[in-house]
């Protein structure tokens, strides 16, 4: 089947999302048919509950998300947000089509990079999710790895509050530019920060998003397919 006849699902816990994404599907994987499920009510929960805790209704709402978009036929589903990737693994045994974590594959290649890696995040809520999934894709790679992570809330404060995305942006290349010093690699744990990718082309270490990184995996999974 081409991937033209091909169709991805992708859950968003904030309606926000689904245009930090586009254009890396419209690069990418244009042929295929993109189904945009949003629900702003989780990424509200997930930010009221304890950091390192996620509510348990976050969980159900994405297995029943899940299930509707495979039920309308979409051949894979992708999570694309960062905060309660455990999400992934809690529905997998509920659904049956291929599933993928939006960070997981920029996690897969840092790890390959060195012991040292950085985890950028302006969200509290989001790195301990983020730093458990980045050590779970080190532990399947057999990999030893430190990881450094810095959280700017103050960005995403700026970005959601101020409505000031340069300043946003200003303030996270400050701080890639200051821990690319300290590590071998720097994954960026919003999906929302891959806006920065056309201001890291000449960094001292190699600096993922998972806007690209995710759909290049999406693209090899679905031409996999029979």
């Amino acid at each position: 089947m081409a991937l033209k006849d091909r169709t991805l699902g992708i859950i968003h816990a904030a309606v926000f999302t689904a245009s930090a994404v586009e254009p890396y599907a419209k690069e990418i994987i244009p042929e295929v048919t993109i189904m945009h499920l949003g629900d702003d009510t989780i990424q509200r929960d997930n930010l009221k509950a304890e950091v390192g805790t996620i509510p348990k209704v976050n969980f159900f709402k994405f297995t029943t998300y899940a299930r509707f978009l495979q039920e309308a036929g979409c051949d894979m589903i992708m999570l694309g947000c960062s905060t309660f990737n455990q999400a992934v693994a809690v529905a997998r045994p509920m659904i049956d089509i291929p599933m993928l974590n939006i960070d997981r594959p920029m996690m897969d290649l840092a790890v390959q990079d060195g012991r040292r890696i950085g985890l950028l995040g302006t969200l509290p809520s989001t790195m301990p999710a983020s730093e458990r999934l980045l050590r779970e894709a080190a532990a399947d790679a057999g990999r030893e790895i430190e990881v450094k992570p810095v959280l700017c809330a103050e960005a995403f404060r700026v970005l959601r509050e101020e409505n000031n995305p340069a300043r946003h942006n200003e303030m996270l290349l400050e701080e890639i530019d200051r821990l690319s010093k300290e590590v071998d690699a720097i994954v960026m744990a919003q999906v929302s920060m891959s806006v920065l990718e056309k201001e890291l082309t000449n960094t001292r270490v190699p600096v993922y998003n998972s806007g690209r990184t995710s759909f290049q995996r999406v693209r090899e999974m679905l031409l996999a397919m029979d």
